[in-house]
């Protein structure tokens, strides 16, 4: 396949954040310059919300359309097993989103740990951190915020640890071969590796 000059775009740890996070851009400014570029000369002003409204949505912007709409129309659209995935804190509209790679998250060789480590440890902690200092200056909602970042941070590191339910269970494979922790085959599919999220979630989560 011949490149298409959007690989400079490309994301190389596999996570982009909804909210500015570690100083990167959030991901609706990250996706209107991929637009831009896709489209070069045919973007226009008006051409994101001819998208949007393409899509079936109501959304004011991509922000609200990538916090509210894109994940599920998303689903729908691969049937199911999404090869990005959206982990957030229940907070629709200023709460923490990322939008994770798959392939990144369930990687061989303990590279899909690493990936859930960093999103866990670096990217959802710098958010807390923003919430905490924003508690001490009584900024409006971040005690809010706060408590819904750590209570994601409780159920991510619980998914790392792979304690029951939270944990990864192939049925056809033998105690030997099941994973300890967060060490998913990417082999065994979508379904059976975003079960212990799907868990953690709750109702409507």
């Amino acid at each position: 396949m011949e490149p298409d000059g959007l690989e400079k775009l490309a994301d190389k740890d596999g996570i982009v954040c909804l909210p500015s996070v570690r100083g990167e851009e959030p991901a609706a400014d990250r996706l209107r310059k991929m637009l831009s570029a896709a489209y070069g000369e045919d973007w226009k002003p008006g051409k994101e919300n001819e998208l949007i409204r393409a899509t079936g949505s109501e959304a004011g912007n991509l922000d609200e359309w990538l916090r509210n709409d894109f994940f599920r129309q998303y689903c729908d659209s691969f049937h199911q097993r999404p090869f990005v995935w959206h982990i957030w804190d229940g907070r629709k509209n200023d709460g923490f989103h990322a939008l994770v790679n798959y392939h990144k998250l369930a990687g061989a060789e303990g590279s899909g740990r690493k990936t859930l480590e960093l999103l866990t440890h670096s990217y959802l902690n710098d958010w807390i951190a923003r919430q905490r200092d924003g508690v001490k200056r009584d900024l409006d909602g971040a005690e809010a915020r706060l408590l819904a970042a750590q209570e994601l941070k409780n159920r991510l590191e619980t998914i790392l640890e792979g304690e029951p339910p939270f944990d990864i269970f192939v049925r056809w494979k033998p105690l030997s071969r099941q994973p300890i922790g967060w060490e998913p085959d990417i082999n065994d599919g979508v379904r059976m590796n975003i079960r212990p999220f799907m868990v953690s979630a709750g109702p409507g989560g």
